[in-house]
């Protein structure tokens, strides 16, 4: 007898959640259109810095001061290129003992890197790659993107569970097959986008800093000759790799000049 009123609060709460999710459309660095607000910055950075804090209480860090110095040396020049609004973070690097050659960087100003990527990354132009790739993603606001295009897909889904529960069909079938579409043809697509745009935001950064643009090539030459046994798991949310190695060789190729501008300046990496 109140099954028709319980239904009716039940997709006002869904629709409630849709609402809570305060949006707002914004320009990357790219001119990419994102759609980000589902956290405000402070919030994210706060959730940045409790997530290194939970790896380095988990992680071994290394004990090597050289690769410390070394890690720390190409950081900073990077930084140093940074827009405004992100160099007065106080950046915070930490070189885990992790054979799984990879790196990344969080809201917060943390910049993480695995002993691992010494394996693929076999000089400071290699490994500026890597970490002006990482940094990339953060200053391109990915993280926002991801959590505010998550939330979304989320009330979507509780909305279409409701949907189906009054039209008699099972929510529990329906959250199933939802969440599937919502990862595959919702949020991975939207990865792909934001792992080429960190492509060209990192590249444009390391060239910025002094660093070689053109051997971003050499590091995903060696990225994939290190997964080649087996495919790596950065392949499911990146651009397939040879499409990818054409776009960063045409791309330094452009930026020879930024690169040489740097140079001449005095921007000269000496790290390892």
């Amino acid at each position: 007898m109140h099954q028709p009123k319980l239904r009716v609060a039940a997709l006002a709460a869904a629709f409630g959640l849709l609402a809570g999710c305060a949006t707002t459309t914004t320009t990357s660095p790219t001119g990419r259109q994102q759609v980000v607000g589902g956290v405000s910055q402070p919030e994210l950075d706060q959730m940045g810095a409790q997530e290194f804090a939970k790896l380095k209480a988990q992680k071994p860090q290394t004990q090597n001061p050289r690769e410390r110095a070394y890690v720390n040396c190409v950081v900073s020049d990077l930084v140093q290129q940074l827009p405004p609004q992100w160099q007065h973070y106080q950046w915070e690097t930490v070189v885990f003992v992790d054979s799984e050659p990879n790196a990344f960087a969080l809201p917060g100003a943390k910049v993480g890197v695995n002993t691992g990527i010494f394996k693929v990354a076999r000089d400071q132009d290699e490994l500026a790659t890597v970490i002006a790739h990482e940094i990339g993603h953060v200053i391109s606001n990915h993280h926002n993107e991801r959590i505010t295009r998550a939330q979304n897909a989320q009330g979507g889904l509780m909305l279409a569970q409701v949907l189906a529960a009054m039209a008699g069909v099972d929510p529990n079938a329906v959250g199933q097959v939802g969440g599937t579409i919502a990862q595959t043809a919702f949020l991975l697509p939207n990865s792909r986008a934001q792992e080429s745009e960190a492509d060209i935001v990192g590249q444009q950064l390391m060239a910025r800093a002094g660093f070689d643009p053109r051997k971003a090539v050499n590091l995903w030459q060696n990225m994939i000759a290190e997964g080649s046994a087996r495919p790596p798991q950065w392949l499911s949310t990146h651009p397939d790799p040879q499409a990818r190695l054409g776009e960063l060789s045409r791309r330094a190729a452009g930026l020879m000049p930024v690169y040489e501008q740097a140079r001449a300046a005095g921007r000269r990496p000496k790290c390892g």
